[in-house]
């Protein structure tokens, strides 16, 4: 394999490209629109007959569009890493949703357009670019205000609707007139699981996938629609989407797994001063999308900031001669899974992936890549394989991934988790291998979701036992099972799990929490102190809530403390607080720090069942019972809530809510657990008027 500079030939053309940019008189505003999951394919102005995208239609035909434009991730935060840096993966560091961040030495779009006059904001939907992982360095506003501390049991989260984002994007647009602006807008929306809003649910009832990307474009239209009429001042706008999305070609259900076309080519349209309308069918990266919007612009890269960057500006005729290389990558199921790590290299329409098993593909004349011409121009191919730069070759340095993170990506869908890196990787590694093993996750996953929980254990069982050292099987078995309630169980697969350090953070935080509903507070904080040191805070708050369930409330408080005095704005942390003033009798006191909870995210059932307490305890009963209401509408299963509910509506004349409480008690609480208060519902129940009446 050859060294680096094979991809960074083009940024010398670059150099002398800004030199020629620098003179622009009037610079103009702006507006980079990102559209998560998004297929090249997915809308009208690419042919699709079926698509319903109108706004962006316009944009694209106004504008200049670029028919054969690569991502070089699959995935959400690499993907919008190399958009905002104009660098490839391995140059900024970060290779994968979780265990990554961006270095704070990464010059990036906004900390450049800043530098030269610019107002800056983001507006982003969904967790994987929350401004931990380093892309808010730039931004005056970096609005990605979504809830924290969500009930660990889903897997999937709803994210920020586009119409929010766009919304609280065009107020801040509105609010900043007569500056130099540059706005980022994200949508997330055609993301799995594809559940469109109306009138779009019904109309694409048949492809719910079109119906998220038509809804999607519908978000837009309050964005781009005074730009077209032209209301709005000089701006270049520039759309494009992370990655696209499988749809079950070539086996793959989502995205993640593979780099074939259908993730890997993206939509990407540039509208506006510089952008001469059309069709453009040179090769287009997302590296190119920086040195465009800096060549439109006026703005010059620092020195050595644009020595680096691996494009060259989309603006003017396309260049003669070769076109430069296109890297990628998808590294999600080594990283996560142990499976071998994909890397390729798109050159003159030629696709070469580094892999066991080896592939060429003549994209121009075989775009749907079904015949693998490896064997066939093996000199081609092992020159192609050969470029792919050293730089690049895995394993990248990967930060420890905390409780919190892992929940909440695989709360959208992103199931993540550690492997171990092996020296030689065979064909019985390679993701087409164990293309069955992914569709059995992603079945996991949609069964779960949709209740049926004992067809999940019973695939998820068969995954363990065929790939025993992947940690992600003992993590959707043992998810599985505590939802089916067999929490002794779970237990048992994450020991073992644990004893074969395969155990992610997360997974440790929840067998610590197991392990204390067994009673069996002192392992728990055995397994839950050491996390908790570390300074992740899911684990600070799970050894409060063991040591609190074992009777230890001053040491319960103090965990809880360390945890806040880290970030104030952690609601479980302040949920726990609520439980141990509980159990220490101070009625006002736990009613202060569930409030305080619940304002920083309303839906925490436990917290809503907390303040029912509380509420019932200060003599504010029919409060109590509107607390404890929401509580079970959040989760139909927190039993305490629901016996609560039907004990105290019982005492205070809401017989009909009494009854629906306690008999959904009666029929689902565990009885290892609950065994006296189920015997007691029962009876409360007969003794009810049939039919709720009085």
């Amino acid at each position: 394999m050859t060294k680096t500079p094979t991809l960074l030939l083009p940024a010398l053309v670059l150099s002398s490209a800004f030199l020629a940019a620098a003179a622009v008189a009037q610079p103009p505003d702006v507006v980079l629109i990102t559209l998560d999951t998004l297929r090249a394919d997915a809308l009208g102005f690419s042919g699709n007959p079926k698509a319903a995208t109108p706004n962006l239609d316009r944009l694209a035909a106004a504008g200049r569009i670029f028919t054969r434009a690569h991502a070089h991730n699959v995935i959400t935060l690499p993907s919008h890493a190399n958009i905002l840096t104009g660098l490839y993966p391995y140059q900024h560091g970060v290779r994968e949703n979780s265990g990554f961040k961006l270095g704070k030495d990464v010059p990036t779009l906004a900390t450049m357009l800043k530098a030269a006059g610019y107002e800056t904001a983001a507006f982003v939907a969904a967790f994987p670019l929350d401004s931990q992982f380093g892309l808010d360095r730039g931004f005056d506003l970096y609005d990605d205000q979504l809830p924290k501390g969500s009930r660990p049991t889903e897997f999937v989260m709803a994210e920020r609707r586009g119409d929010e984002v766009v919304a609280r994007a065009r107020a801040w647009w509105d609010g900043h007139r007569g500056k130099k602006r540059f706005l980022w807008v994200h949508l997330f929306d055609p993301h799995a699981p594809y559940l469109p809003p109306e009138p779009f649910a019904t109309r694409f009832a048949q492809d719910p996938y079109l119906g998220e990307v038509a809804a999607t474009d519908s978000f837009l239209g309050p964005l781009l629609e005074p730009h077209l009429a032209g209301k709005e001042v000089k701006t270049l706008i520039v759309v494009t989407a992370d990655h696209g999305e499988a749809l079950g070609e070539h086996g793959e259900l989502t995205h993640g797994l593979f780099a074939y076309e259908p993730t890997l080519a993206v939509p990407l349209v540039v509208w506006g001063p510089g952008a001469a309308k059309g069709r453009d069918e040179r090769p287009a990266r997302h590296v190119d999308i920086v040195p465009t919007v800096l060549a439109a612009t006026g703005v010059r890269a620092p020195k050595e900031a644009a020595e680096r960057l691996a494009g060259t500006s989309l603006l003017g005729p396309p260049p003669t001669g070769t076109a430069g290389d296109s890297y990628f990558e998808s590294l999600s199921a080594h990283l996560n899974r142990g499976w071998a790590p994909l890397r390729g290299l798109i050159r003159d329409g030629k696709k070469a992936i580094v892999l066991p098993l080896p592939e060429l593909y003549d994209l121009p004349r075989d775009p749907k890549e079904q015949t693998n011409l490896f064997e066939t121009e093996k000199r081609l191919a092992v020159t192609l394989l050969r470029a792919v730069p050293e730089d690049s070759v895995w394993p990248p340095p990967r930060e420890t991934l905390s409780a919190e993170e892992e929940r909440r990506l695989r709360a959208l869908g992103y199931v993540s988790g550690s492997a171990a890196v092996k020296e030689r990787y065979d064909p019985e590694d390679d993701p087409k291998t164990l293309i069955e093993v992914d569709r059995k996750i992603h079945q996991i996953v949609d069964l779960y979701s949709r209740g049926q929980v004992g067809e999940a254990v019973k695939l998820a069982r068969e995954i363990v036992a065929s790939r025993p050292t992947m940690p992600l099987g003992y993590s959707l078995l043992s998810q599985a099972l505590l939802e089916q309630g067999d929490v002794k169980a779970a237990v048992e697969v994450m020991q073992k799990a644990r004893q074969g350090s395969f155990a992610s953070n997360s997974m440790q935080v929840q067998l610590g929490l197991s392990l204390a509903e067994l009673g069996r507070a002192g392992e728990a904080v055995g397994v839950l102190a050491p996390i908790a040191e570390l300074g992740d805070p899911e684990a600070g708050n799970a050894l409060g809530a063991v040591l609190s369930e074992a009777g230890r409330q001053e040491e319960a408080k103090r965990a809880i403390e360390k945890v806040l005095a880290a970030d104030q704005e952690q609601p479980k942390a302040w949920e726990t607080l609520g439980l141990i003033a509980l159990r220490q009798g101070r009625w006002a006191e736990a009613r202060e720090k569930s409030e305080k909870a619940l304002a920083a995210n309303a839906e925490l059932p436990l917290a809503w069942n907390n303040l029912g307490v509380a509420l019932y305890q200060l003599g504010q009963h029919g409060a109590a019972l509107d607390a404890w209401q929401k509580a079970v509408t959040l989760d139909p299963r927190l039993w305490d809530a629901l016996f609560n509910l039907g004990l105290k509506a019982v005492q205070h004349g809401r017989p009909e809510v009494a009854r629906e409480a306690l008999s959904r008690f009666v029929a689902g609480a565990p009885r290892a657990r609950y065994a006296a208060d189920v015997e007691r519902a029962k009876g409360l129940l007969a003794r009810l008027p049939a039919g709720g009446g009085r």
